[in-house]
């Protein structure tokens, strides 16, 4: 047996191991779920890959390496959410879920990392400071409107690019399926009518901002919405599930002014079963219906 079968033959055996902390971790069925389908079909492709004659160098190696990072970072991710809070002026950059070239051809290597790694962490630094000055130093009366402003925007960038990371995966099945798609369907008419309203929705967007499809627990119906920038025209007490961010700093060094072919290549990376998981929280919160 070569080297890099025993490699393999480790990794599944590290996936049975992670299988059985997915079933310690205090969340819901419905994430247990979700984490035990993704590792299991992980640890299926590991098998199917170790029968192959591979070497080192083989692409599906950093592939396999990548798709079990994600799902540690998953894991993490809904542990996380469920256990913690983060303090004022304490946010940080999450750690993207595959590596910075996972989403070629469709996004580049270049956009992600100046995306994440400077943008992204633009908009933490500035949420950091806004809540420092807010929360932790009382500002004077006569700032305490700019803070203001500067929470709005870096915070709605914030959590916005946050989602959005997470909304894409290189593993994408291109188009909904489960219980987004039944909404989908039961609100909009069509996969396909709901497709040309988002696409005409980003298409929109003048200059920057972002495209969202929510859930809006006063009216129990999915909707799509454009942000200006990050914290404008939005809609209050609505749950974004997927966003497309329409800065130019997304795409321009791929797409330059072609916009249309950046959001319709957009698609091959959404990831619908964070879409799907992100629906089957924000339907548990209820308001009277108006």
């Amino acid at each position: 047996m070569s080297t890099i079968q025993n490699y393999l033959l480790e990794l599944v055996e590290w996936g049975e191991e992670v299988q059985r902390k997915i079933d310690s971790l205090e969340i819901s069925a419905e994430e247990k779920n979700s984490l035990n389908k993704q590792i299991e079909t992980w640890i299926k492709n590991v098998k199917v890959n170790s029968n192959r004659d591979i070497t080192h160098d083989d692409e599906i190696i950093d592939v396999l390496q990548g798709e079990a990072q994600r799902i540690v970072l998953s894991m993490k991710h809904n542990h996380n959410s469920n256990t913690e809070q983060v303090g004022y002026g304490k946010h940080k950059l999450p750690q993207l879920p595959y590596n910075y070239n996972a989403l070629e051809p469709y996004i580049s290597e270049a956009i992600m990392r100046l995306h994440h790694d400077v943008h992204h962490q633009a908009y933490v630094d500035g949420l950091n400071k806004a809540e420092n000055e807010l929360y932790v130093k009382q500002p004077d009366k006569s700032l305490v409107k700019h803070w203001l402003r500067e929470q709005a925007f870096h915070g709605s960038g914030h959590n916005l690019h946050t989602i959005f990371w997470f909304n894409m995966t290189p593993n994408s099945d291109k188009k909904p399926s489960g219980d987004i798609l039944k909404q989908i369907e039961r609100d909009f008419g069509t996969w396909k009518k709901f497709k040309n309203l988002f696409n005409s929705t980003a298409s929109s967007v003048e200059g920057d901002g972002w495209a969202v499809l929510y859930w809006n627990p006063r009216n129990g119906r999915l909707g799509v919405q454009s942000f200006e920038k990050h914290q404008l025209f939005q809609i209050a007490d609505i749950i974004p599930l997927l966003v497309l961010d329409m800065w130019e700093h997304a795409y321009y060094l791929q797409y330059k002014t072609d916009k249309e072919s950046y959001i319709e290549n957009w698609w091959n990376v959404v990831n619908w079963q964070n879409v799907n998981e992100r629906f089957a929280k924000a339907k548990k919160l209820k308001w009277a219906l108006y």
